[in-house]
């Protein structure tokens, strides 16, 4: 989860997430390469005083400064294009859940496994319990298996909600009246925040979603009790 003076990504807990921290890395590293060249370029013209009076046209710096941009391009679009379909890729899903949204708070599905359904409210902070974060923390977190293909399906009963779990890289609308679905998988045990990031209404920061990430041992373990 995000931490006071952190300016980077979240830890990755998914192979998904990583493939978005690579390509984001990729990509800055150009941004600066670039921009490095275009402010020595500048800094170059304002101090100098070269002049040529006879200059009337320059091809060949043109089609440099045409070519170059293009190719630059094409190194930033083949990985973009690449990430976007692994995101898009559904590989054989163990579970499927059914998350809807409502205002302000998420319902969910098991569809699997005799319809086990449950409501998630935000819970309040208290601060003599550490392991309660302000504004994060739920009555009812989504329990998961890990290092399964997971796949979600997102709905919603009245306005535009958005679910979102930063550190596995998942971002799905919520629409009404439409069911959208990616898949996701996790990689590690841990409990991993996220929150509605769709501006659906007056309580819409309030809509948090958390996944805690067990062995499928104890996940089976989980559902028969649950049962």
């Amino acid at each position: 989860m995000p931490t006071w003076s952190n300016f980077n990504f979240q830890n990755s807990a998914s192979p998904l997430m990583e493939q978005i921290i690579f390509f984001h890395d990729h990509t800055l590293i150009i941004l600066i390469m670039i921009t490095i060249l275009v402010g020595y370029l500048m800094f170059i013209l304002f101090f100098n005083k070269f002049i040529n009076r006879f200059l009337l046209e320059g091809q060949m710096i043109e089609l440099i400064w045409t070519i170059i941009p293009a190719i630059t391009l094409i190194f930033i679009a083949l990985p973009s294009l690449r990430l976007l379909y692994l995101l898009d890729e559904l590989n054989n899903p163990l579970i499927t859940l059914k998350s809807i949204g409502h205002q302000w708070y998420w319902s969910y599905e098991y569809s699997d496994f005799n319809n086990i359904e449950f409501d998630s409210y935000m819970i309040q902070y208290n601060k003599n319990i550490p392991e309660n974060f302000r504004l994060l923390d739920v009555d009812n977190r989504i329990i998961l298996p890990m290092n399964n293909q997971i796949r979600i399906m997102v709905t919603a009963t009245d306005v535009i909600h958005s679910w979102t779990i930063p550190s596995l890289g998942v971002k799905v609308d919520a629409n009404p009246g439409r069911l959208n679905q990616t898949s996701f998988f996790i990689n590690r045990p841990g409990i991993f925040f996220g929150q509605c990031s769709e501006i659906c209404g007056a309580n819409h920061s309030f809509m948090p979603i958390v996944i805690e990430s067990i062995s499928i041992k104890n996940f089976i373990n989980w559902i028969n009790n649950y049962s």
